[in-house]
């Protein structure tokens, strides 16, 4: 088994937001040493709770900080941008870092619809067309060079050109990225710790209807999901107090730092409903000491039919926060690094 991270860069209450940088290269350095697999850096944007805005600087800073292990994009927001300047940018670290660099791609916002139309170039057209799939198959014909001869754009020469390129992967929570993921023959990470419900019918679409393609001939996917590991049970459950008052806050639109566990207790003791129902086979986030939380991964990623998941972990303590990624290396027994 597998074990990746994704790092959303949490600000906590009584840090700052380059206290929370800081701490993603701290822990990328870690997970380097661990034996991880990889480390993607996400995309939000208007959130005082998540620091990192643009994953593609952080991700030039964390691969020179790193050795082994592959850095990435969780993801790249593509609706926001050109594809050409992602495929020139991605080429660059590529360059920068050969067969390391995984560029994730999603179709979300990463922010609320203000920040949509604050990033737009033209805010004159308030209905934009949905013209993701014509966006994707740009991009990876950039990346591939591979438009057709008649095609304008074949005629550009992207730089650096270097053998090879990024790993190009389609992040999602829904059926519509399954189907994008098959339909485009691309490896796909779905964001279980975003919506929990479709998880297996996403991923059990994905592999159905996968069309092999040049760049990938059978499916591959990961399930990326919320774990908290700490030497016991109990102290689990109060390191996740944090993260459960932060979900209840982003789902009222009310976005605040990451509050200390002491305080989000009293908070979830005072509301009588504080975690609504979900109807889900898997939970958002799994909590526990390091074998048991272990099971409940394996026995995940079995009935999925996965072989790599990616663990989000957000507490208030950044030490708790890399203990956690230690003791679930050490239960997966991954391989150290020098």
């Amino acid at each position: 088994m597998k074990l990746s991270i994704i790092d959303q860069s949490p600000v906590s209450e009584g840090s700052t937001p380059a206290d929370a940088l800081r701490n993603t290269i701290e822990l990328a350095k870690l997970a380097d040493r661990l034996g991880y697999q990889r480390y993607w850096i996400a995309e939000h944007h208007g959130m005082v709770t998540l620091a990192s805005p643009a994953p593609e600087i952080l991700i030039t800073r964390v691969a020179a900080e790193t050795s082994h292990i592959r850095v990435g994009s969780g993801g790249v927001m593509l609706p926001h941008y050109s594809p050409m300047k992602v495929a020139e940018q991605f080429r660059m670290l590529h360059a920068l870092y050969p067969d390391r660099i995984d560029l994730g791609i999603g179709r979300a916002p990463g922010g609320t619809g203000l920040e949509t139309f604050a990033l737009m170039r033209d805010r004159k057209r308030h209905e934009v067309a949905d013209d993701f799939p014509n966006q994707m198959a740009e991009l990876l014909a950039f990346l591939n060079h591979s438009f057709p001869s008649e095609h304008p754009f074949n005629r550009i020469k992207l730089t650096p050109a270097m053998p090879g390129g990024p790993e190009v992967w389609m992040l999602g929570s829904s059926m519509w990225s399954a189907a994008a993921a098959a339909q485009f023959g691309l490896p796909y990470a779905f964001a279980h710790f975003i919506d929990q419900r479709p998880t297996r019918s996403a991923i059990e679409y994905y592999f159905s209807h996968f069309a092999p393609s040049d760049y990938l001939p059978k499916p591959t996917a990961i399930v990326a999901l919320g774990a908290i590991c700490a030497e016991t049970n109990a102290e689990a459950q109060r390191l996740a107090a944090s993260s459960r008052v932060l979900i209840r806050h982003i789902r009222r639109g009310e976005p605040r730092l990451v509050p200390r566990p002491e305080e989000a207790l009293k908070e979830l003791e005072s509301v009588s409903d504080p975690e609504p129902s979900v109807m889900s086979e898997f939970p958002r986030y799994h909590i526990g000491a390091p074998q048991e939380l272990r099971d409940k991964l394996i026995d995940m990623a079995s009935q999925l039919h996965v072989e790599e998941l990616m663990i989000v972990t957000i507490v208030h303590d950044h030490r708790a926060r890399m203990r956690s990624y230690e003791l679930l290396a050490k239960a997966f027994e991954l391989r150290p690094r020098d």
